[in-house]
């Protein structure tokens, strides 16, 4: 089942790695008469062991998923690897103490990897303790967005969820992957009805 997530006024598309990724492809056909100019596909749940499977296997099928979509157009792909769960924290200096680092935090030097396109970024404030930042790898990109423009749109994402007033530390899109898979897993126990598709049934 793909699920269909629309940004802005531009015809960007987002939406969840699956099986039937040309499925979301058509139904966006279908409604909009074109394809998207720009496909960006927020990927969570990898480990750095599984990057390699992610580019030789996962990356190759979305392209064959937009070349087999009926359109003229010729989309451009984007794969971003989401990691909620890592090790470093970030801190400010306020004042003479170190604080927190505000909403919106990017840290995409000295920390990150030199070999890859990557970022941390604060999407949440800490109640207790220290925030966690959220890991993105970027390990296709044929939009050619600016380090900056791809940063802003993750941290708008996070914005975007329905279910909660605030912001989450995750891409909306994620943050619905994770409620459909709890669902399925915990208590449908099997495809939930294509009746269902067009609807956020499961928040």
């Amino acid at each position: 089942m793909g699920m269909l997530f629309f940004v802005g006024i531009r015809k960007v598309i987002l939406f969840l790695l699956t099986p039937n990724s040309a499925g979301a492809l058509n139904k966006w056909y279908k409604y909009n008469h074109d394809l998207p100019a720009r496909i960006i596909v927020y990927r969570a749940g990898v480990g750095d062991g599984q990057l390699k499977t992610l580019i030789e296997y996962e990356v190759p099928q979305l392209l064959s998923s937009v070349a087999e979509s009926s359109s003229n157009t010729s989309s451009r792909l984007s794969v971003i690897v989401v990691r909620k769960k890592c090790m470093p924290r970030f801190f400010t200096e306020m004042n003479r103490t170190v604080q927190n680092p505000p909403l919106g935090t990017v840290v995409d030097s000295e920390a990150t990897r030199n070999e890859w396109y990557d970022f941390y970024l604060i999407s949440q404030v800490a109640c207790r303790g220290t925030v966690s930042p959220t890991y993105y790898n970027v390990i296709y990109d044929d939009n050619g967005l600016k380090p900056d423009h791809m940063q802003r749109l993750t941290f708008k994402l996070c914005h975007l969820y329905y279910n909660w007033p605030g912001i989450v530390s995750v891409p909306a899109p994620c943050q619905y992957a994770h409620k459909l898979t709890f669902l399925v897993a915990q208590s449908i126990h099997k495809e939930p009805s294509l009746e269902l598709a067009n609807h956020l049934f499961y928040l």
